[in-house]
């Protein structure tokens, strides 16, 4: 037997099949899974962290604006204002000049004790020749003088110019950052100098308090050209920022947004907000590594999956290939050994009782009843070999004896008693013919009979195929049905994702006003208490109500998987359900051409009942010829030409019944010969 490619076997392809979908859904499922979860944590971060540096530039604005009010107060000091009138006076003596500085200087000295987050305060003359100062330590540096800084400060006309940090210092405080701007007189309205407030940077670390937007984060003030004016790492001060926050500004036009940068190889998420009353930013930056480390545990379990459901489709396909392929490569073999002529094979008891069980029991009667057809055709074929060899003979003796007759015509002139014992031998040989006629009508009855039994049990196989063909075809409906009902399913659990998708926008905005209530409850102080406890009861209130939507999601999700899962198994079992309908069409057909060849084996059955009928109604010519020879053979002398014409007719029809006996026997032996081919 040709052994049929593994590769192109109903099993391996089952196997493939089952293979491929289950990994590429698990893995496709598993990197979509891995790819949300990091895209949501990553956007909850980024929302949460941005929320801290908006806290986190709140508190800087107010320290900034603390400092604004204080040299607001120092501008409209009276005491100070006098002093720089009255030290302005040509009249005062040199000592009086001293003292009054001195008076100027004590006043801004205590501006600076009442406040530590300043490290010093002083008044700047617009040039570097003018020697009259209220200063009475520090010499200025001509450089201060030609500094950027302080021509900004000159050209803002009195508005406030916030400095950044300088290691240096200013004036006399290094480590320090400043607000400078032109001081008036409020009495006398004159340009006094420049004041300089220098504060210490350790003022803006205490402003900030304890900021993280995460493990591995960090917190950065910068100006608006990307220099770090506060850091954590003091190095870092008056260098540039790692991360170019400032040009994602100018590109987005966002003054306060978030976004991904890289730094020193690795991938950060960038928070930054900025500080309105000097036009820094507050930046916060946090590796995007460790914001979605947890989401790695997806990822792990996607890897777990996948080599669990390989293992369950191996398993999977291997009960299919049990349970399907395997009985039906035993059928094909069994169909296939039929097909050669071996009619004695059969397929074994397994007691099922599905498509595949019905399919063995069919194959099994089927093989019964052409056994039975070919062995009582058989029989009736080596019956009319017998019959045709026993008619041979006959019509061989029939001829010899119309020779015999035709020799014996001519003597009839020789006398009446040779014609007597001649007629009479021709009626003994008559009968005889008779008898074996007779013979062979009843052996062409039986045949006529066995050829009616197996066209009938040839027409119920063909019904019973038929009912199978009707069957299957039931079932692969119900398949189609079952297919669109799961998807109608799967449509209802897209629904009720959908409103978990807007429940859990709800809590999302119930978490963001719980945070904003709790950001207003704390700038009210004690007075917003009360209403911090019920902002952090909704907040917990939230937080249970997205645990809750997140189980529900995830069940809501199994349920769609698993629906999914289904509708591909009964898609793939679809076209099986099509090749078997194929294959029992056609076994449909083979039981047509056998009935076919049956109906065409009655016709030749039917024309050698008919021979053989020609011949009984010959015989009972010759029969009555033979009597009338006998009756007149006292008349032989008259009648002696009439006695040779019917010799003649008599070796024809002899010559006939030759004809017919060898065509019976030729057919009698094709009969047997394909009969032959079949074991049983």
């Amino acid at each position: 037997m040709q052994q049929a490619n593994p590769i192109k076997s109903v099993g391996t392809k089952l196997l493939l099949i089952f293979f491929v979908s289950i990994v590429a859904m698990v893995l496709v499922v598993g990197i979509f899974s891995y790819q949300i979860s990091k895209s949501v944590i990553k956007t909850k971060v980024a929302d949460a962290s941005h929320e801290t540096i908006v806290q986190a530039t709140d508190k800087i604005d107010f320290l900034l604006e603390n400092m604004e009010n204080i040299s607001v107060q120092i501008m409209s000091d009276d005491t100070i204002a006098d002093n720089m009138t009255k030290f302005k006076d040509k009249a005062l003596t040199q000592f009086d000049r001293l003292q009054t500085g001195q008076l100027v200087g004590n006043r801004l000295k205590s501006y600076v004790l009442s406040n530590a987050k300043i490290a010093d305060i002083n008044i700047i003359p617009f040039a570097a020749d003018v020697t009259d100062t209220y200063r009475s330590t520090t010499t200025l540096k001509d450089e201060t003088f030609k500094a950027p800084w302080f021509e900004e400060v000159k050209k803002a006309d009195g508005k406030a110019i916030w400095l950044p940090t300088s290691k240096a210092g200013y004036v006399t405080s290094p480590n320090s950052f400043a607000l400078g701007r032109v001081l008036r007189n409020i009495k006398s309205g004159s340009v006094e100098g420049i004041l300089i407030v220098e504060i210490k940077v350790t003022a803006l670390k205490d402003a900030l308090g304890v900021v993280s937007i995460g493990e591995g984060s960090e917190i950065a003030i910068i100006s608006a050209d990307n220099n770090v004016i506060y850091s954590d790492k003091t190095d870092d001060i008056e260098s540039k920022y790692a991360i170019d926050v400032a040009a994602n500004v100018a590109s987005t036009g966002n003054d306060s947004a978030n976004f991904d940068a890289t730094k020193n190889g690795e991938h950060f998420l960038t928070v930054y907000d900025p500080i309105q009353k000097s036009g820094w930013l507050i930046a916060g930056a946090v590796p995007v590594g460790e914001l979605v480390k947890d989401a790695k545990k997806i990822s792990n379990l996607m890897y777990v999956m996948v080599f669990v459901s390989m293992l369950l489709a191996v398993l999977v396909g291997y009960m299919a290939i049990r349970m399907i392929a395997r009985p039906l490569v035993a059928v094909r073999n069994l169909m296939m050994e039929g097909a050669r002529g071996n009619l004695t094979v059969r397929t074994k008891d397994t007691g099922r009782q599905d498509e595949i069980g019905q399919l063995s029991a069919s194959f099994n009667q089927m093989m019964e009843q052409i056994t039975n057809l070919v062995s009582q055709t058989t029989v009736s074929a080596q019956e009319v070999l017998d019959t045709a060899a026993e008619l041979s003979d006959a019509s061989k003796k029939t001829a010899q004896s119309a020779k015999e007759i035709a020799v014996a015509t001519e003597e009839i002139a020789g006398g009446a008693s040779s014609l007597a014992v001649e007629a009479e031998r021709g009626s003994d040989l008559t009968g005889s013919i008779t008898q074996k006629v007779n013979h062979v009508v009843e052996a062409n009855a039986q045949m006529e009979a066995a050829a009616a039994e197996v066209q009938l049990a040839s027409r119920k196989g063909t019904a019973y195929m038929s009912e199978l063909i009707t069957k299957t075809g039931t079932t692969e409906e119900m398949t189609r049905s079952m297919v669109e009902k799961v998807e109608k399913l799967q449509e209802s659990t897209s629904s009720i994702r959908k409103i978990l998708d807007m429940l859990n926008n709800i809590t999302k905005q119930t978490n963001i006003l719980s945070l904003n209530a709790t950001i207003e409850a704390a700038r009210a102080g004690a007075a917003g208490k009360g209403f911090m406890v019920v902002a952090d009861e909704i907040r917990k209130l939230a937080d249970q109500s997205k645990q809750s939507i997140d189980v529900v999601a995830q069940i809501t999700d199994r349920i769609q998987t698993e629906m999914q899962e289904t509708v591909a198994v009964l898609s793939k079992a679809y076209p099986i359900f099509q090749e078997q309908i194929v294959s029992v069409k056609d076994a449909d057909e083979i039981f047509k051409q056998v009935q076919s060849q049956m109906d065409g084996f009655a016709d030749q059955l039917k024309e050698v009942t008919d021979s053989v009928q020609q011949l009984r109604d010959s015989q009972a010519v010759l029969s009555d010829a033979m009597s009338n020879v006998s009756a007149v053979a006292q008349q032989s002398s008259a009648t002696s030409e009439e006695v040779a014409s019917l010799s003649s007719e008599q070796l024809s029809i002899s010559g006939g019944l030759v004809r017919l006996s060898e065509k019976l026997e030729d057919l009698s032996n094709s009969l047997k010969e394909s009969l032959s081919k079949f074991s049983i």
